[in-house]
């Protein structure tokens, strides 16, 4: 039996994300332990078996305090729990526990790069991209094993000499998708819905759809619906209550707030959209795709392995409004393209998304 630390920027992600996962290492007889900034979903996590605990993590920016006092809460824990492994995902958990780890002598180290994120952006303070990469490179030296979830994160961080040419690096296919809670259902085309769910940030390509929804409106009108799932962020640059709104009273969007639960949301969808400028593997794709959605999303990173252009849905350019509105329209005009689309998508999430498989892979990386 091995004593497992699971690391995470939101606690909700354990649970939605990480779920299946620690449900199965705790099934196979070993002891997991997760910590998260947010507190609220204790009783959830400990319903999968696993025990939490809260940390002191600010999610956005690099304040040398906040981080400091991450990294002395990680230290903390290790210490007094002693794992036989640590397991990390998104940028700070990563890097901090990590490093966390390396400092209390945790014999597995491993961590999961869900998507390159802020601190690879084109335009990004060159200072701060610096830093970063300084500290992923730091950090993943100290991994037994560090797993992606596409090839293109795979080259950047081979290009940018985050991790080393001795390093175990993996592959796999994003963080899966569980089809029997996600199951497959007929698109509805009476009313047509496109739906987008993400944080609301504009790497997400969440102002690209509505643009591209003011536009589609203008030839349906009342005859098509947008819609718009997720949190507000609070982060600088994010997509402002205000601007949501806006689009609100225009009747371009159909804003539905923050949800534990995007079934019910996807039921009613017609075709899902995620124009983001990357990913990991968006989990949202997933979901629609093993509820017989068809997708709508950019050929960008993380994004185009989930597509086969013209099979499953389509493929348009990042930031790219009018390739969006001509790939709406086609489905607009030929909605006989959902149901088979959709179908395939289905088959697709079964054969490569499902969550068994991408688990066991994990699993079987880390040695469990």
């Amino acid at each position: 039996m091995a004593r497992i630390v699971v690391a995470a920027s939101f606690t909700r992600s354990l649970i939605n994300f990480r779920g299946d996962m620690i449900k199965d290492w705790v099934k196979r007889g070993h002891e997991v332990c997760a910590c998260a900034p947010d507190i609220g979903y204790e009783k959830q996590i400990e319903a999968l078996g696993a025990s939490f605990i809260p940390v002191r993590l600010v999610r956005t920016g690099l304040n040398p305090v906040n981080d400091v006092l991450y990294l002395l809460d990680l230290v903390c824990l290790f210490r007094r729990i002693r794992p036989d492994a640590v397991f990390s995902y998104t940028i700070k958990p990563v890097i901090y526990g990590s490093l966390a780890a390396s400092l209390c002598s945790v014999p597995g180290i491993f961590s999961m790069i869900t998507g390159a994120g802020y601190a690879f952006e084109d335009g990004r303070n060159s200072l701060l991209k610096k830093v970063l990469h300084g500290l992923y490179r730091t950090a993943l030296s100290k991994n037994k094993a560090v797993i992606f979830q596409n090839p293109d994160n795979i080259a950047l961080f081979k290009g940018l000499k985050l991790f080393g040419e001795e390093q175990q690096i993996y592959m796999v296919n994003g963080s899966g998708v569980n089809v029997e809670k996600y199951q497959f259902s007929q698109p509805p085309t009476e009313p047509f819905r496109f739906l987008l769910i993400g944080r609301l940030i504009p790497e997400k390509g969440i102002r690209e759809y509505a643009e591209a929804a003011k536009e589609v409106k203008k030839l349906y009108g009342n005859n098509v619906f947008f819609g718009l799932l997720g949190p507000l962020e609070k982060r600088p640059g994010s997509i402002s209550e205000e601007e949501v709104a806006k689009w609100q009273q225009e009747g371009t969007i159909e804003y539905y707030g923050a949800t534990d639960d995007i079934r019910p949301y996807m039921q009613e969808t017609t075709v899902y959209v995620l124009p983001s400028y990357h990913e990991g593997t968006p989990r949202t794709v997933l979901e629609a795709l093993a509820m017989g959605r068809p997708v709508i999303t950019t050929d960008a990173p993380g994004c185009r392995e989930t597509v086969i252009d013209g099979g499953n849905g389509f493929l348009v350019p990042v930031r790219d409004v009018p390739s969006l509105v001509k790939a709406m329209l086609r489905f607009l005009e030929n909605p006989d393209l959902v149901r088979t689309m959709g179908a395939a998508g289905r088959k697709i999430a079964e054969t490569k998304y499902d969550v068994r498989k991408v688990n066991e892979d994990i699993t079987r990386i880390l040695g469990l």
